[in-house]
Order: structure tokens, then C-alpha cells, then sequence
């Protein structure tokens, strides 16, 4: 199979184009100032979107990415984006990492060279990883499908870029977000390659609900939670190209729809957002979308899923029975179930409760998720 070189290089035309938009936009139109409690924060968007148009540099961040090995490969018809750091150790372990909505490639900037070369970081040569990231289809660098793809599709095309374009006979995978889903259908479907898979979030449910104490309690938590988080979801999931009409129009408005969640979703306890998610990193995610117009299809995902059958996983009890490490950050938005819930869908060998950290870990905590990867890593024999 054909695989491609690839390098970041957006128009200096496209670059200017949306900052045009970003300095037009009406804010003496909106009515709400304040706290969060409405949505994104007006006070922090006039801020961060001062910053995007007088000093944010795409160009720097550009080269930033550019400094790993990019690629393209056709599967099925669609050019599907990676990148690819080979490891420093003579027995690297191929790793797979799936991102999520609305992260993406950029979310794994900061660990894709710990995980790759430990040694330059110091740590153990040994502990390190052939690392592969891919664009999700329909999101950023790889091409935009034909209709909603879900996690699992995604999975299929995952699984065909490491067996078949890359030709490896096993791998590893790791995801958050929906790559957590995309992880859990490359362990059931493809457990012939896909040899063990490690999540740092729990998106698959049980067709028979929680059982015992302990789960019964999780669960209205969860729901009650959940309740101001369904409006987006609700949207992308049902309507999503409605959306898209005024996303399409409005870089303020992709990026606002996607700082709420950067702001909702990470650990903000006794730290400011700014100490977490600085403004350059926020921007870089944003700007993926919009280099690349995918705003649009990158929201299909959660339609995709609705086709596929939602959240629950097997109506047959079935589990993924390949070795699986679950690292539970505590502020992941998605609370994790009671580890005896987890253990019915997944084989769990590996179970870290880690002190800090949200939805965004590979961000927010790096090197915690560095060394839970490289920790479950050498329990396994690929």
C-alpha cells in the first residue's frame, strides 16, 4: 500500500482569511457577560481571541508539528493522515494512539516524544514505543467520508492502516475520548492484532445496567452529572449538519464550542484554566479544525455511533477479552464506573487511580499517562 510523505503547510491566504473573521466579530452583539454558568465565558473569549489575532503564531506551531514524521495512506478509498516516530529501542512496541472530539493530533504533541525516546527524558531506552497518531476521518489532516462514520468503522480503517498499509502483525492501542471507543472495538473485533489496549476513559455500558450496591449508587450520579453536558451531544449526535451552517461561518464560534469543553471537561481544582491549557495549545487544536474546514464532519462521529447502536456494547454479554490497562483520572467528565462494572466489558490487568487529572490527560497530566502507558507496556509480550 502507498504511503506518502506528508507536511503541514497552510496558505499564508487561508491564515489571514480567518483571522479577518476573528477581528470582525461583533462582540458589542452579545448580551452576557461573567462567569461560565451560561457557556463559554465572555470576558476569557475576548481575551483569547485578542491574543489569536495580535499574537498567536500558526506558523511556529506549524513547524512544532511538522518536527514528527508525517504520512498519508489510502484506505478504502479515503487518505487517512498519521504520524509515525519510530522508537530509539531495538524492541519498540508498536503503539497506536486514537484521539478524540473535539481534540486532535495535537492533543498528544507533548508525550509523542517521551513515549518514543524515554531515554532522552530519563527514563529506560527499553520502555520505548514505535508511536503512530492518526486523524481521525472527517477530522483535521485525513479526508472527510462520505457519511457519519462511527468508533467502530473507525476501528475497521485503524486496524487496516496498522495490518495491512503498515503491514505489523500486532500493536498496541491507546485512546481517550472516542479513541477509547475506537480502542475498545480494535481489542473485540480485532484481537488477532490489536494484542492489548489501555484507556483513560469508560465509554461502553452494560445492556444490563449496574448490578450490586456499589454500581447502582455510580449510576443516577452519573446521570444527574451528565444533564448539563447532552446539549452538544444531543445536537451532533441527531442535527449535526444544522450546526454546521453557522460553524462553518464563525471561527469565534468553533473556537467557543470547543473552549467550553476544554473548561468543563479538564481538572480545574485549585488551578486556574490558563495554568492548564495554555492559550498557544487551545488555539493549535482550534486551528486544526479550521485550516482544514472539518468542523463539519468531524461532528458526524457522534451520529455514527447512534447508527452503530449507541453506548452499549455487547447485547450478547460479551467482553474485550485482550489485556486492557485503565488509567481513572478523577475528573474525567465521563466518571468511571465501579471497577467491578468495568471488568464485565473489559479484561482489566491493569487498574492506576491516579491523583489528578480530566478529560484532556495527555494535556493536562502528560507524564502521568506516560508512565501508566509505558507501565502496563511491559506487561505485555507483543
Amino acid at each position: 500500500m502507498s504511503i506518502q510523505p506528508f507536511e503541514l503547510n497552510i496558505s499564508q491566504g487561508k491564515i489571514d482569511f480567518i483571522l479577518q473573521r476573528v477581528s470582525t466579530f461583533p462582540w458589542h452583539e452579545m448580551p452576557l457577560e461573567g462567569s461560565w454558568e451560561f457557556g463559554t465565558n465572555l470576558d476569557y473569549m475576548k481575551d483569547i481571541c485578542d491574543y489569536w489575532v495580535k499574537e498567536f503564531d500558526w506558523k511556529f506551531q506549524e513547524k512544532r508539528i511538522n518536527k514528527f514524521n508525517h504520512f498519508k495512506t489510502n484506505i478504502d478509498g479515503l487518505n487517512v493522515h498519521f504520524i509515525y516516530e519510530k522508537g530509539s529501542g531495538g524492541n519498540s512496541k508498536l503503539l497506536l494512539i486514537s484521539h478524540g472530539w473535539p481534540g486532535s493530533i495535537c492533543e498528544f504533541l507533548n508525550i509523542i516524544e517521551p513515549l518514543a525516546h524515554p531515554e532522552r527524558f530519563g527514563g529506560n531506552i527499553e520502555d520505548s514505543f514505535d508511536v503512530i497518531v492518526p486523524s481521525l476521518i472527517g477530522f483535521g489532516f485525513s479526508d472527510k467520508p462520505p457519511r457519519p462514520f462511527g468508533p467502530r468503522k473507525m476501528a475497521e480503517i485503524f486496524n487496516k492502516l496498522m495490518t495491512q498499509n503498515l503491514e505489523y502483525p500486532k500493536y498496541f492501542a491507546q485512546g481517550g475520548d472516542w479513541g477509547g471507543a475506537i480502542c475498545t472495538w480494535l481489542g473485540f473485533d480485532y484481537p488477532k492484532y490489536c494484542a492489548a489496549i489501555h484507556l483513560n476513559i469508560m465509554t461502553m455500558r452494560h445492556l444490563d445496567g449496574p448490578i450490586g450496591a456499589e454500581e447502582k449508587d455510580w449510576q443516577p450520579a452519573f446521570d444527574i452529572d451528565q444533564i448539563s453536558e447532552n446539549g452538544y451531544r444531543t445536537q451532533q449526535a441527531t442535527k449535526p449538519q444544522t450546526l454546521s451552517y453557522a460553524m462553518m461561518d464563525s471561527p469565534v464560534g468553533v473556537a467557543a464550542w470547543i473552549v467550553e469543553k476544554f473548561f468543563g471537561w479538564s481538572d480545574l481544582q485549585n488551578r486556574e484554566f490558563g495554568e492548564v491549557h495554555a492559550k498557544d495549545e487551545l488555539l493549535t487544536n482550534i486551528m486544526v479544525y479550521l485550516v482544514t474546514d472539518t468542523f463539519n464532519t468531524a461532528s458526524w462521529i457522534y451520529y455514527g455511533r447512534v447508527e452503530e447502536g449507541g453506548r452499549i456494547f455487547s447485547k450478547e454479554g460479551k467482553r474485550v477479552e485482550v489485556p486492557t490497562g485503565c488509567a481513572v483520572f478523577p475528573a474525567e467528565i465521563l466518571s468511571w464506573p465501579p471497577k467491578s462494572y468495568v471488568e464485565r466489558i473489559y479484561n482489566v490487568k491493569c487498574w492506576t487511580e491516579m491523583f489528578r487529572g480530566g478529560h484532556f490527560v495527555a494535556m493536562e497530566e502528560p507524564q502521568a499517562l506516560i508512565e501508566d502507558i509505558r507501565a502496563f507496556g511491559r506487561l505485555l509480550e507483543i
